[in-house]
């Protein structure tokens, strides 16, 4: 190649080629040399350029090399950390007094998180800093077309900057980095879908008050209780009275097995003013107390519109009020929503009345409920 075209430069000094390269020039030259040529091409002049090692493979560029490639190796540890975190950690509420292991589930979570996150960018960050060459570079603007010789002279500036990462050279960083790499893409996968992966079965249609003989023999119908766990009998509301009652069940093991903390449990007794009747809704004529002629109806508090507590009652106009988005539902029609975004009624809760060892009367659950309890999209298929 003639040396007139072959580009130079020193700290300061831009490359000047005496007159455009042709394509076939330019296929002649180093990549090195291309690329320098493509940058005063394209109107950028390269001031400053030092490789950080300028004799490969030295012993102080592998000790850079080892410690690049332990942060990366850590980035790819926080990783599989956090799966295995997200996979077997406990996480489910447990009872005061009872194992708390799982308020540690989301700390680790988020801690291994951090990890492989900070251990990306630190090793990301000293990667260029101490590696890759040093360049200062001013640019100039300019308009004009691409023309094949700028295509050509891009083409070697991305090449030399593959080599400037020194990719090919250091496999122990590239492994590293593709470890660090599949940890970041494998963990926002097991995040996202993860929870889905397991079937949730029935567990939304059934709430604690499906019957249990083997707690209440012999018929298995669960009390009502009050939230500190006192028995509810139907000389505990006044007419247009309201309460909010909870399944009798208490068994304080290592997963919380109790109705008043149970989320899908909470429901509203309401009592009925005298001379009140409620339009049954189609099979549930029979679910409040007395079966002839109900003075005491419950429906879940759970709204069908958001899950938020429907819980304020307007004795006047029979009406429970949702207070996030103002859902209405009318008592007299079974629950049905009068007003608002809800569009299915609250379920409701079959009642009983049995004889309680001191000879009083308590309410207790006929059955559990007969639709899927919260926001609509739990429908029955």
């Amino acid at each position: 190649m003639s040396t007139t075209h072959e580009p130079h430069t020193t700290a300061g000094s831009h490359v000047q080629p005496p007159e455009p390269l042709t394509a076939d020039e330019l296929r002649e030259m180093s990549t090195e040399d291309a690329m320098l040529a493509g940058t005063e091409a394209d109107g950028v002049h390269i001031v400053h350029r030092r490789n950080r090692f300028p004799v490969p493979g030295t012993k102080a560029e592998k000790r850079v090399e080892r410690a690049v490639a332990l942060t990366f190796l850590i980035s790819a540890l926080g990783g599989v950390g956090f799966i295995v975190a997200f996979v077997a950690l406990p996480y489910r509420w447990h009872l005061p007094g009872t194992p708390q292991n799982f308020r540690f589930y989301t700390p680790a979570l988020g801690a291994l998180l951090a990890i492989m996150l900070i251990f990306m960018g630190v090793g990301l960050v000293l990667w260029a800093k101490w590696l890759m060459p040093e360049e200062e570079a001013v640019q100039d603007r300019h308009d004009d077309p691409t023309t094949e010789q700028d295509k050509l002279m891009i083409e070697a500036t991305l090449l030399s900057g593959l080599e400037d990462t020194g990719l090919p050279r250091r496999g122990l960083i590239l492994k590293t980095l593709g470890l660090a790499g599949g940890a970041m893409l494998t963990v926002p996968l097991v995040a996202l879908v993860g929870g889905m992966i397991k079937n949730p079965g029935n567990k939304f249609f059934h709430t604690q008050f499906r019957p249990n003989k083997k707690l209440f023999p012999p018929n298995g119908h669960v009390p009502i209780v009050d939230v500190d766990f006192r028995r509810i009998g139907p000389d505990d509301l006044e007419p247009g009275g309201l309460l909010t009652v909870f399944p009798g069940i208490h068994e304080d093991d290592s997963d919380g097995f109790n109705g008043v903390t149970d989320a899908a449990s909470p429901t509203l007794l309401i009592r009925l003013h005298p001379g009140q009747k409620v339009q049954a809704r189609k099979g549930q004529a029979g679910f409040g107390w007395p079966t002839a002629n109900p003075e005491y109806v419950a429906f879940s508090k759970i709204c069908t519109h958001a899950g938020c507590p429907a819980s304020l009652y307007e004795q006047q106009t029979s009406r429970l009020l949702c207070p996030c988005h103002q859902s209405q539902f009318e008592v007299l029609k079974d629950a049905k929503p009068v007003f608002g975004p809800a569009s299915r009624s609250l379920p409701k809760l079959p009642l009983g009345v049995e004889m309680g060892d001191d000879g009083r009367q308590y309410f207790v659950a006929l059955d559990d409920y007969h639709e899927a309890i919260g926001p609509a999209f739990w429908n029955r298929p």
